[in-house]
């Protein structure tokens, strides 16, 4: 669990550089960022065997060796990346921005496969993996973007504005994505930790990112970062609450929810 959910996150952080406005942002942030994903990446690697699923020797569709040898170049990608944003060269930063998304992107699918699923709940499975990165790449990248504020107080909030709206939208398209799952697994939820699990998963993984989203979109207007910061702290808490919640869940009925 521990590997696919650092692969998740970093999926979803990658994806968060590709969307926000990376020109109006210092370039120190994202050599922050890249170590960030360096240190996510070791923990993937070393972490790799506990993604082997029960009586197989694949990890997904990829052999062990396959998953970790994509971890090490995740390692080398996420250095030179905080190699080239250190020196200050765009070009190259944005380049290996771009590839670490995709290569991370692809890895997460090809980890995630189960081949004993049909089509609907392979299609389910993958798009919910999808969000799943992308509220969690979201949360925690406008968080540690509202504390860089802290080193560039005159930076625009532009950047801050777009995370949280893309907090917001990938808020409702997990909402979206679990209510299908859900409609789909509902029947198979029959005991006490069950329920408790799903409501931690609704009310501290969507409802309540999708409540701190408005708090800091209003706070913002004010330009008060370091108040929007705090809030979007304790969401990056709640959707990883809920997260792990819905990982468990999965793990028992075999269905994202």
């Amino acid at each position: 669990m521990i590997a696919h959910f650092a692969l998740r996150l970093l999926c979803g952080i990658s994806l968060m550089w590709c969307l926000m406005p990376r020109d109006k942002v210092t370039t120190g942030f994202y050599r922050i960022q890249m170590l960030v994903a360096l240190g996510l990446s070791v923990l993937a690697t070393l972490t790799t065997g506990h993604l082997l699923r029960e009586g197989s020797d694949m990890v997904g569709m990829l052999s062990p060796a396959m998953a970790r040898g994509i971890c090490i170049f995740l390692i080398m990608t996420a250095f030179a990346g905080s190699v080239g944003w250190t020196l200050g060269r765009r070009p190259f930063g944005n380049a290996v921005v771009f590839l670490f998304a995709g290569v991370s992107l692809i890895t997460l699918l090809l980890v995630s496969y189960v081949q004993d699923e049909s089509t609907g709940q392979t299609l389910l499975r993958a798009i919910s993996e999808i969000s799943t990165a992308m509220i969690l790449g979201a949360a925690v990248t406008s968080m540690l973007l509202g504390h860089w504020y802290l080193t560039a107080p005159t930076m625009s909030v532009d950047p801050l504005h777009r995370l949280t709206l893309l907090f917001f939208l990938a808020a409702i398209f997990r909402l979206i994505i679990s209510s299908v799952g859900l409609g789909f697994g509902f029947s198979a939820i029959e005991t006490q930790t069950h329920w408790t699990w799903l409501t931690l998963r609704w009310a501290a993984g969507i409802i309540g990112p999708l409540l701190l989203c408005a708090m800091v979109w209003r706070i913002l207007k004010y330009r008060n970062t370091q108040s929007a910061t705090g809030v979007l702290f304790a969401g990056v808490i709640l959707t990883f609450i809920g997260e792990l919640s819905a990982a468990l869940l999965d793990k028992e009925l075999s269905l994202p929810l």
